[in-house]
């Protein structure tokens, strides 16, 4: 994808190459530039150049992954920088490590299903993502990598990568557990060795987007509700 494009009323258009025929009128692939145009039929668009969130919209889905209310948490949770090495276990689509990619220095990405790794790859080179190492690995088995700074795991059973987690990880540093029911946030906190871990927190986010026009500013009737607990813990 190269461009984005908005009408007055805020809908967003994707451009990639050739003609763009769309319901508010076509336009010539040689008017698609920078600014302000109109199709055929006289509707105005705003033309932007296609960031990382634009991309982002239009990857391939797979398994479930984690939305951006609850990745913006393991960003400021974790003193990640972009000198840092992390972990992502439970790679799925690949979401939650493309955003990861883009505050560290590595990213080591673990998936033991070879579906959703291809996958993940094929969205990581839409994305010009370069440093994601992906693996096709268990971290319930092995975690090769040591001295990381965070390790992040979207898993059913994450206690059960609390050994390897520990050795993996520099001391200081973090992990964030990512889990749908609040049983598996239960069992992870019983599992950790309190003399290898300091438990920091659980929380959740829930997301209320607002309308705002020139006659209504008020909460939209839908509202993005529990997705999922984040845990963090440190290593002693």
């Amino acid at each position: 994808m190269k461009k984005v494009l908005y009408t007055n009323k805020g809908d967003k258009l994707y451009w990639e190459k050739g003609d763009l025929h769309t319901q508010y009128g076509m336009v010539k692939e040689k008017d698609i530039k920078q600014g302000k145009i109109k199709t055929h039929i006289g509707t105005n668009l705003k033309v932007l150049d296609a960031d990382f969130l634009d991309k982002l919209e239009k990857v391939k889905r797979g398994p479930a992954f984690m939305v951006p209310k609850d990745i913006g948490l393991i960003l400021t949770n974790t003193s990640i920088n972009k000198n840092s090495n992390v972990l992502d276990a439970g790679t799925g689509s690949g979401i939650l490590s493309a955003y990861l990619s883009r505050f560290v220095k590595r990213v080591y990405s673990y998936e033991r299903n070879p579906e959703f790794l291809k996958l993940a790859e094929e969205n990581f080179k839409k994305l010009g993502i370069k440093n994601v190492e992906l693996k096709n690995g268990d971290v319930y088995e092995d975690i090769k990598e040591n001295d990381l700074d965070l390790i992040t795991l979207d898993l059913l059973e994450p206690w059960n990568a609390l050994k390897n987690a520990r050795r993996a990880l520099r001391s200081g540093g973090y992990i964030a557990v990512y889990t749908p029911n609040v049983s598996q946030v239960s069992r992870f906190v019983k599992e950790l060795d309190k003399n290898s871990f300091i438990f920091i927190k659980t929380i959740e986010v829930i997301e209320r987007e607002w309308v705002v026009d020139d006659l209504r500013i008020r909460p939209k009737n839908r509202m993005l509700g529990h997705t999922g607990f984040l845990t963090f813990v440190r290593k002693i």
